[in-house]
């Protein structure tokens, strides 16, 4: 069976929610499932470098008009001979030589013939949440780092915002969920070793909850645009959150799905809590959208 020579050409990060293509190649995976690889889809897969987001819910139509869900959609990569899936994929993405695609995984006992015309259809509702959910978290970042600014003895990287990027500095896990997403933030020796005064955040978190829920309330007003800037449309091609807020147009990479406007939600809300563990204290913002 012929393997991809390109990267998949994604439709996803411009809301595309339908979408055909042509199937490149199929496999049959160990557990008896078949992977799908075409040539263009709007099925946002999960990656194994970033899982934030999941996979889209989404069915594929074969030629003969059968509806047949995606069990399953994820990062995959050849080098012409050999298909690897996920955490398996042994190079980055870009290597020469390498060709990153979509996976869709059907179900056991699914025939597709390689040159097929296939039509994809995404759960619009799901993908909706999960869009909302995502915005959100990046929001919810901008406006902890923002709170979290005075924190700092030493200077760091920038966040999108210019202030001191508490996020990526201090998460362990991000997870996007509809309408809200979870991050788990560590402060440690290692983050005090870069600078950052864990009292800022521990001291009073009800003060930082609220700061970071005003910031968010008058952002979500303003109902500021949000796009997905792209340098291709192939999956491995750059692109960019942008959303247009108030104090500024913020920007920072992303693969994922996300709203047009903040205008579509009402509100976008965080609770933080915190549990000591050994050496450490672990900190949780839990966010959520009213729709």
């Amino acid at each position: 069976m012929t393997m991809p020579t390109a990267d998949t050409a994604v439709t996803y990060p411009a809301g595309a929610l339908t979408g055909a293509g042509t199937v490149l190649h199929t496999e049959t995976l160990p557990d008896g499932r078949l992977a799908v690889l075409v040539d263009a889809t709007p099925v946002h897969p999960v990656d194994a470098g970033w899982p934030d987001q999941g996979p889209d819910r989404a069915t594929l139509t074969t030629p003969e008009g059968t509806e047949v869900p995606v069990a399953d959609c994820i990062v995959g990569a050849t080098d012409g001979s050999t298909l690897f899936l996920g955490r398996d994929i042994p190079v980055r993405k870009g290597t020469e030589g390498w060709a990153f695609t979509v996976v869709h995984i059907l179900p056991a006992g699914t025939v597709l013939a390689e040159g097929a015309e296939v039509r994809f259809r995404v759960d619009e509702g799901y993908r909706a949440g999960i869009s909302a959910g995502h915005t959100a978290c990046h929001l919810a970042s901008l406006a902890l780092n923002r709170q979290l600014a005075h924190g700092w003895k030493k200077d760091v990287q920038p966040d999108a915002a210019g202030n001191p990027n508490f996020d990526a500095l201090a998460v362990e896990t991000t997870a996007i969920r509809e309408f809200g997403s979870r991050d788990v933030y560590r402060l440690g020796k290692s983050l005090r070793r870069k600078g950052f005064q864990s009292e800022a955040l521990l001291a009073d978190m009800a003060a930082v909850e609220a700061g970071v829920n005003a910031a968010l309330a008058a952002w979500t007003a303003s109902g500021a645009k949000v796009r997905i800037d792209r340098e291709s449309e192939l999956l491995t091609g750059m692109r960019r959150w942008v959303c247009e807020l108030p104090d500024g147009t913020v920007s920072m990479p992303c693969g994922g799905t996300h709203l047009s406007s903040l205008a579509d939600i009402s509100g976008i809300t965080v609770r933080l809590t915190s549990e000591t563990l050994d050496c450490a204290v672990e900190v949780v913002m839990n966010t959520y959208v009213s729709a």
